[in-house]
This record gives structure tokens, C-alpha cells and sequence, in this order.
């Protein structure tokens, strides 16, 4: 059985690159070429022929790489200057720079090398997502602008990915203008689908049926139809948690993906030269962006940080080209296989690398700054609140009647807004963001409560506030044990386990109300 092999094949090599600290897709692509190059000696006898089933299973990877892109797709996140200007404004300088210089280095048509600046523009989801991740940065300020910039180069991809195909639609097409009607009903199946495999096969339904295989029926692009139904549900409560779900499933159809590029052949030389000069050029695509964020305001730390998580290319440009230009699909894989190799461990040691280059590179800020990169001051506050889930709105709403100077901090813009709708003062902040301790002011503070979900950002807190010299009182809330004394390790004064609070603000209700004592038994 062939897909035995293969998926020996991608475990093993997988696994190998994995513990070397870099992404496992590189595994899997050299899973591929090896199983080409077995092909080649008959005397072993292994077959590594692409079948109709590995296509197919590499076409469904892609159709739930798109969904979950498009459930990321909230407006929000994409309507700022520097991620729309960013964004275009990088992807037509690529253009214009690398056409001409692919044209004049290689024999191909206008065309082909346009078409190859356009694979070369686009940066990794996968890389970026995951190294953003892994510092927990996705929230921080260059994170945001970071998985931004992503977002409009998918959908750049995805342009360019309908108009290279050359489908032409029926007129029954006409009905995807009706989609945003059957929002509601999304909702509600997504409500109804609770938290196990029916969340799953819901987002298999909405990304390869209704999008995948709807779309194609009325002669449109799958592709297209896989990112519509996902940016239907991105505004939904839930719309993270089936993205989470799907993920697996998701990077296990990718793998298909990346094995029938390496088994496609193996690279000649020509390929292999094509990959080392675009690897020797791609500073440039990180001088760029950096550069580009300067001009929108960021400060050169911000700038610095979002333009090494995009010094990359990506596995979108490998999905531009399995429509556009197939055969240019192994030289672009040895291309992003190798630009993986160089930006997984400079983005490992960016904040060490910043510090070092920081009084080459500060010199080039702009005296204005961007709006969210103001230095934050708590003024008058006494009392801070840090996260507004439900047991700091609980904190926050029973500390209002006495404490006139309470303020809140919350992660999440969305909450943030409705706290401000609802009357409390709460600002956008992140405790996990270092550009935040570094221009955080709190004159008159005394006392913090960590009311936030994840520990690691409430160790952060209780570490940042006490290593910027607060001697007040923190408190925190926590689920374990073990958790609650790593964080009095950290700095808090004390930290309480939230189902023992529970029980004892229960039974304390008891003493609001006289307790009914039993009549005496009659004799």
C-alpha cells in the first residue's frame, strides 16, 4: 500500500525536523523527494506516483486552510492603515522589483515571472501563526499587524488564485450574494453542534461541501467558497474554538499537500539555484516591511518584530502555483522549504537580535506614534483589574460602589468595547506584550487583581509589576494548587482557587437570611 509508505515516510522525517526546532512541512516535503528518489532504483520496488487520492486529500487541506483563514476574518482586524497600506504596498513593490529582475535572470514570458513575483510576495500563515504562538505574541501589537498583513495576502492569493484559473461562472453564481442571509441559520447550527465531533464535521459541511463543492457546481473557484462560508462565521462567539477544532484535521489533509509537491520529482539543478538565489534575496522582503512600518508610525521595535515574522515565504505561493504555474511547484517548495530554515531560529532569538541592532535601528522612528503604541498611564487608579472575563467584571462590579479610582485592562478589543459601552472604565492592554510594561505609568496604584484565564499571563503580570518596583498588593484567581503557588512565586501576595472561592461566596449568602429552625417534635 502506497499510502502506508507515505505516511511512514512523513512521520519519520516529520519527526526528525520537529526536533531540530523547525516546522514539520519541511519533513514532509523531504518525505516526498525521498520517496521520488526511491522510485527511481527498481530494485526496491517502492512506488511514489501522485494517485487520485492523495490529490484529492491535498485539495481538501487547502479548502480547510482557507475556511479557517476566512473564520480569522474579522474586519476589525484588517481595516487599519498599516495592515491595508502594508500589505499592498509591499506586495506591488515585490512585484515591480522581482518581475523584471525573474525575467532577466530566467528564459520565461512576462507572464511566468509576474506570476513568480507574485508566489514570492506572500509570507507564511502556517510559520508566522505558529512562531507568534509559541513566544504568545499573537496578541501583542506586532503580532496583531503580523496576522493582519497575513489575512490581506490570503486574500490577495485568493484573487489571484480565481482569475489564473480562467473559470467562468453560471448564472446560477449570482446566489453566493445571498449568503450573508444564512448567517443566522450558521449560527444557530454552530450553537447547536456543542463542543465534540459534530463541531468538526459542521466545519467539514460548511468548508468542502457547501464551499468547496457548492461553489464549483456554479462554476466558481472551491477555494473562493471555502474562505466565503469561513468569513460568514468569524464574528460568531465560537468562531476560535471550530478553527481549533479543524485544526488538526486541517494540517493532516496539508500534509498531502506537501508530499505530492516532493513526489511530483525531485529538483534539478536549475531548481535548486532558483531557491538559493530567492533564499539570498529575502532580506530585502523583511528591509521592506520594516521600512513600510516605520512609515505608518510603528515604533522600530514593533516594525522590527513584525517585519522578521514575514521574512518568509509561503505555502500560499505554493497554492498560487499548483493553479498558475505547476510546473514551477518544486523549485518553489525547495524555495519556501529553505526560507523555513533561515526564519524559524532568527525568530526564535527577535528580541535578543533587537536589542542588539536597536541604536541602528531606532534612529529611523518617526517622532509621531501610532495610536496603540502611546505610553499608557494609570493616573489616579488605586485599584487595576487585569482581564474582564467573568470573574474580573464580578471584581470590578462589586469594588465600583466603594473605589472611585478603578480601572480595567482586557486583552480582547471586542471586550473591551462593550465594557466601555457598558459604563467601566476599561482600556485595551496585554499583559503578555513587553512594549506594555516598558511605557506602563502607575503613580498612585495599590492594589492588582489578575483576573485573567491563562496563567502565563498572569506569572508575567505578577513578575512585570514587581520587577518595575510595585510594592502594593496582587491577588489572583486560579484553578490549581500548583498554579497558585507558581504564581505567589512569581510576585503575587496571594492567589485563591476559584471553586473554593465559589463554595465559600455561596455559603456566605446564608448569613444575609435567617436560617428556619425545625419545630420541636410534639410528644
Amino acid at each position: 500500500m502506497p499510502e502506508a509508505i507515505w505516511i511512514s515516510f512523513a512521520f519519520g522525517l516529520g519527526l526528525l525536523i520537529k526536533a531540530v526546532g523547525l516546522p514539520p512541512l519541511i519533513g514532509y516535503l523531504a518525505a516526498g523527494f525521498v520517496l521520488s528518489g526511491l522510485a527511481a532504483v527498481p530494485s526496491i520496488g517502492i512506488s511514489a506516483e501522485p494517485t487520485s487520492v492523495l490529490a484529492h486529500i491535498a485539495h481538501l487541506g487547502v479548502l480547510l486552510m482557507l475556511f479557517t483563514v476566512g473564520l480569522k476574518l474579522k474586519l476589525k482586524s484588517v481595516i487599519s492603515p498599516e495592515v491595508i497600506g502594508g500589505s499592498l504596498l509591499h506586495f506591488a513593490i515585490t512585484c515591480f522589483v522581482f518581475t523584471p529582475g525573474i525575467y532577466l535572470l530566467l528564459d520565461i514570458t512576462w507572464y511566468v515571472a509576474f506570476m513568480l513575483a507574485v508566489a514570492l510576495s506572500f509570507s507564511s500563515t502556517v510559520l508566522a501563526a505558529k512562531v507568534l504562538e509559541n513566544k504568545r505574541e499573537l496578541r501583542a501589537f506586532h503580532g496583531r499587524v503580523s496576522i493582519g498583513i497575513l489575512i490581506m495576502q490570503d486574500l490577495i492569493a485568493l484573487v489571484v488564485m480565481s482569475l489564473a484559473a480562467g473559470q467562468t461562472p453560471s448564472e446560477w453564481a449570482l446566489i453566493i450574494f445571498g449568503l450573508p442571509l444564512l448567517r443566522p441559520l450558521l449560527f444557530k447550527l454552530l450553537d447547536a453542534s456543542g463542543h465534540d465531533e459534530l463541531l468538526v464535521l459542521l466545519g467539514l459541511l460548511l468548508a468542502l461541501v457547501l464551499g468547496g463543492m457548492g461553489f464549483e457546481t456554479v462554476g466558481l473557484s472551491s477555494e473562493l467558497g471555502a474562505l466565503i462560508f469561513g468569513a460568514i462565521l468569524a464574528n460568531h462567539p465560537r468562531s476560535q474554538e471550530l478553527a481549533k477544532s479543524l485544526w488538526s484535521v486541517k494540517e493532516i489533509f496539508l500534509v498531502g499537500f506537501f508530499l505530492q509537491i516532493g513526489i511530483g520529482g525531485l529538483p534539478d539543478t536549475s531548481a535548486i539555484v532558483f531557491a538559493i538565489v530567492a533564499a539570498l534575496v529575502l532580506p530585502l522582503k523583511g528591509i521592506l516591511f520594516f521600512f513600510l512600518m516605520l512609515l505608518f508610525r510603528l515604533r522600530a521595535r514593533s516594525g522590527f518584530l513584525t517585519a522578521l515574522s514575514l521574512t518568509n515565504y509561503s505555502e500560499f505561493g505554493l497554492i498560487v502555483a499548483s493553479i498558475a504555474l505547476p510546473e514551477w511547484l518544486v523549485p518553489l517548495a525547495i524555495t519556501v522549504a529553505l526560507s523555513f530554515l533561515i526564519s524559524a531560529p532568527l525568530n526564535r532569538f527577535a528580541h535578543p537580535l533587537y536589542e542588539w541592532l536597536s541604536h541602528r535601528l531606532a534612529p529611523f522612528e518617526s517622532k509621531q506614534r501610532h495610536p496603540d503604541e502611546q505610553p499608557i498611564s494609570l493616573g489616579e487608579t488605586r485599584v487595576l483589574v487585569m482581564g474582564m472575563g467573568r470573574t474580573g467584571t464580578s471584581a470590578y462590579d462589586w469594588l465600583q460602589a466603594t473605589e472611585p479610582h478603578l480601572m480595567a485592562l482586557d486583552s480582547d478589543p471586542a471586550k473591551v468595547a462593550r465594557h466601555q459601552r457598558e459604563g467601566r472604565t476599561v482600556i485595551y492592554a496585554d499583559a503578555e506584550d513587553n512594549t506594555f510594561w516598558e511605557s506602563l505609568h502607575m503613580p498612585a496604584l495599590e492594589a492588582v487583581i489578575l483576573a485573567m484565564s491563562d496563567i502565563e499571563a498572569k506569572l508575567i503580570a505578577a513578575r512585570m509589576l514587581r520587577k518595575l518596583g510595585f510594592t502594593g498588593y496582587i491577588v489572583a484567581h486560579t484553578m490549581y494548587p500548583d498554579e497558585a503557588r507558581y504564581i505567589q512565586e512569581a510576585g503575587a501576595d496571594d492567589a485563591y482557587l476559584t471553586m473554593s472561592e465559589t463554595g465559600v461566596a455561596l455559603a456566605s449568602h446564608l448569613l444575609d437570611r435567617p436560617i428556619a429552625t425545625k419545630p420541636e417534635p410534639t410528644s
